[in-house]
């Protein structure tokens, strides 16, 4: 009698692994024993399962997924992915509010890829983080979603664009009435040297900060009771800087331009 496909799978960390191996194209039986640094005794009934639940195929020595088995592949890929960013930081990611996120990148929040949770001290709660600050500088763009104003804004934001960095910020309609208010003519500086790009957000956001440069990725969010909360993620997987870059987008879309303050 056969096991359910589920079983299958999970059920033996040899057997999942065996398909993630195969993901690339076929493998012989020696690759796969030191990949999964096991016995040949071991791995036969593994991958006699596989073999007889048609998810694999063998060619002398040498294994392959099958069609069912690349598509069952797929499916365990992109929950496995899911699972990654989520894995060791589910009490943050399960208390914080993500309704910020469009369903279509809600549904790719696999990209993100496992993210650190960087937890600050009081005396730190209010510092910008100095990874994305010295990365920044190396970096040719840096773009940042804003609900709050740091008083740290004006002066990193000139050094910013004194070392040709384009500043690309969405900052709340709230944020830039202060912005308005108390540093209109910094602000205006900054525009005029065609290194700053301002936006306004007319509607609710629903986080503190999303803010990205070309190698790292800060996400500072709200909890669910719409409490700011000092501790935030810090993501440098690839895919996760163009998943926030289409975030970025988003957000632009129905933000408005500013020239002139």
């Amino acid at each position: 009698m056969k096991k359910p496909l589920l079983d299958v799978v999970f059920a033996s960390d040899k057997r999942k692994n065996i398909l993630l191996l195969l993901q690339d194209g076929p493998r012989e039986m020696e690759e796969l024993l030191k990949s999964i640094d096991t016995s040949r005794q071991a791995l036969l009934p593994q991958i006699k399962i596989l073999e007889d639940h048609y998810l694999i195929s063998r060619s002398d020595d040498s294994y392959d997924l099958t069609s069912v088995g690349k598509l069952v592949f797929d499916e365990i890929f992109r929950l496995l992915s899911t699972i990654e960013v989520f894995d060791g930081n589910t009490d943050y990611w399960g208390s914080h509010n993500l309704d910020f996120i469009p369903p279509h990148l809600l549904k790719r929040i696999k990209e993100m890829g496992k993210c650190e949770q960087v937890k600050l001290s009081l005396t730190e709660s209010y510092q910008l983080n100095q990874d994305v600050v010295e990365t920044t500088f190396i970096s040719e763009n840096f773009f940042v979603i804003t609900s709050f104003f740091h008083p740290d804004y004006p002066r990193v934001f000139h050094e910013m664009t004194s070392e040709k960095v384009t500043v690309n910020i969405i900052v709340h309609k709230d944020v830039f009435e202060k912005i308005q208010k108390d540093h209109r003519e910094h602000f205006q500086k900054l525009i005029d040297g065609g290194y700053f790009k301002l936006y306004v957000y007319p509607e609710k956001m629903g986080f503190q900060v999303i803010a990205h440069n070309d190698y790292l990725l800060l996400l500072r969010l709200l909890t669910k009771e719409e409490e700011v909360d000092i501790k935030h993620m810090l993501c440098s997987n690839p895919e996760a800087l163009e998943w926030a870059t289409e975030l970025f987008d988003h957000y632009r879309k129905d933000a408005a331009p500013v020239s002139k303050l």
